[in-house]
């Protein structure tokens, strides 16, 4: 038990180290996109991050203040709509990221327009995708989107687009036209960004075959493709002549994106009539899949 209960402390330890350093290494990244790229040059990014800057360049206030003046709300809807752990956790990584804009310098990398767009918006993505990963965000807009989610018909990525077309709009009227447009490119390539950091550069597609040679099948993804399947019993529901047993099984994998065209190919060279149902997975745990890049 005492070994057991050990090992347990040094798993949880290491977790929470694993994601302390993911997000001290996202407050960093997020600090040079914004002090090496975007404050310098006067571009914004979307979301609550967006309209710090928006607002700073209004009013000259320092960008810290309204970043931790237009979260703090969203910090305490966290605390009720997800945990307070991650309502913590999220205090702390905004506090810091607001204290190291104020508190350090970093040199201006560029005065091109288009790489302040492009690589600004990717060194602010990849901190807020390394924070998320860590179990806190440096953004509030996805918490005010988890919560309008709840209250509407809307989806989140519905709510945070509209949230984002609003703020543009406003952009264009208090700037100039060019710059909201460049923003919306630093925006693009933010999102861009921590869809990468979240989801890796291949993501997981959910395969279920249906097929009267399941048992070749099922070999075939095994033992060709290493990969891991599960066996659901089903029964046929359209009644037909050929058919001499109605239970069927059903063939359920899940691989990468990559390798769903060597996965059909396999079955096909099987059962060309077999029906392949595929549908995208955000992300798997445990089992006999392939791990994605950085992940």
């Amino acid at each position: 038990m005492k070994a057991t209960r050990r090992s347990r402390r040094l798993l949880q330890t290491k977790i929470y180290f694993g994601r302390a350093v993911l997000i001290l290494m996202g407050v960093g990244l997020a600090s040079f996109g914004l002090k090496g790229f975007l404050l310098p040059n006067h571009f914004i990014d979307g979301g609550i991050t967006g309209i710090s800057l928006l607002t700073y360049q209004l009013t000259g206030i320092p960008v810290s203040v309204w970043i931790i003046a237009f979260n703090a709300p969203f910090i305490l809807m966290g605390a009720k709509q997800i945990s307070k752990s991650f309502a913590i956790k999220t205090t702390i990584a905004i506090l810091t990221l607001a204290a190291v804009i104020y508190f350090i310098d970093f040199p201006v990398i560029t005065d091109d327009k288009l790489l302040i767009s492009i690589f600004g918006g990717f060194f602010l993505g990849s901190g807020i995708g390394l924070a998320i990963r860590g179990g806190c965000v440096i953004d509030g807009t996805e918490i005010l989107a988890v919560y309008i989610n709840r209250k509407s018909i809307l989806s989140m990525g519905d709510i945070i687009l509209l949230i984002n077309v609003l703020i543009f709009i406003v952009a264009a009227f208090i700037l100039n036209i060019e710059t909201a447009l460049y923003s919306i490119l630093t925006y693009l390539s933010a999102s861009k960004t921590v869809d990468f950091i979240i989801q890796g550069i291949e993501e997981y597609t959910g395969v279920t075959i249906i097929s009267s040679k399941s048992a070749q099948i099922r070999e075939a993804i095994t033992k060709k493709l290493g990969r891991g399947v599960t066996i659901y019993k089903g029964e046929r529901g359209l009644e037909h002549s050929q058919f001499k047993n109605k239970d069927i099984d059903i063939i359920f994998t899940v691989v990468t994106r990559l390798e769903v065209s060597k996965l059909k190919e396999e079955v096909e060279l099987i059962d060309h009539k077999a029906f392949i149902v595929m549908s995208t997975i955000s992300d798997t745990k445990g089992g006999i899949i392939k791990p994605r890049p950085l992940h």
